[in-house]
């Protein structure tokens, strides 16, 4: 059985929909973040990286989000090209969402939420690159229905991930400007699959608050500032 390591985050979200999709047998083990579980030793040992998702499938560790995804496409044969040439795509298309969508929607929302006094130059690039990101994704879909055309992939689910995030990350006005990313969160989240990948969180009792026990577990960088 897959040991799957999760919190109720975009990037573990993605691995719970294609578990779900996929009818895969899996464990799942809760990583509190913000009380600084992924920094223990034990975890540390898993993925050195200190984040989730993590999965154990056997002998067999991966870890970060994407590669995990193309991994259990890979296992299962499912949710992916099964034409090498027609994987081009699918592999561009899941690399922007982790070079691009993921690491500008975090830094967005970190200089928006959560970064300690002002900041305009940081906010104004990283809101500027998180926009321009999304809204390459909403063109995409204005001319098909999934990301690689006709049929839904891997490369969906890693979108939906971070789309749930959209009004936090880029403002509540956010869906009048990306009404194509709009539709494709409401298609999957009506899914069975997403309804049960969401309802994870539900079975563990996570931290809520971003107090200073959070700040220092998320942030650690924040320990080098002056005192």
């Amino acid at each position: 059985m897959i040991r799957f390591y999760y919190s109720p985050a975009p990037n573990p979200a993605k691995v719970a929909l294609f578990l779900e999709e996929a009818g895969l047998a899996y464990e799942t083990i809760a990583v509190d973040t913000r009380k600084g579980e992924q920094h223990e030793a034990a975890f540390k040992a898993i993925n050195p990286n200190a984040k989730v998702p993590v999965i154990e499938d056997g002998e067999t560790v991966i870890f970060d989000s994407n590669a995990i995804l193309l991994y259990l496409a890979e296992k299962t044969g499912r949710f992916m090209p099964t034409d090498l040439a027609a994987r081009g795509p699918m592999y561009s298309w899941l690399m922007f969402v982790a070079s691009g969508i993921g690491p500008f929607s975090g830094q967005a929302v970190h200089f928006k939420h959560y970064a300690p006094g002002e900041h305009p130059y940081a906010l104004n690039r990283y809101d500027f690159e998180a926009w321009r990101h999304w809204r390459i994704i909403d063109e995409r879909l204005a001319a098909q229905p999934y990301m690689l055309g006709a049929d839904y992939s891997v490369v969906d689910m890693a979108v939906w991930g971070w789309a749930r995030a959209v009004p936090f990350v880029l403002g509540e006005e956010a869906w009048k400007a990306l009404p194509n990313v709009k539709r494709l969160l409401d298609e999957i989240n009506a899914r069975p699959a997403a309804q049960r990948a969401e309802a994870l969180k539900a079975r563990f009792t996570f931290k809520a608050e971003m107090d200073d026990e959070a700040r220092k577990a998320m942030f650690p960088q924040n320990a080098r500032l002056p005192g």
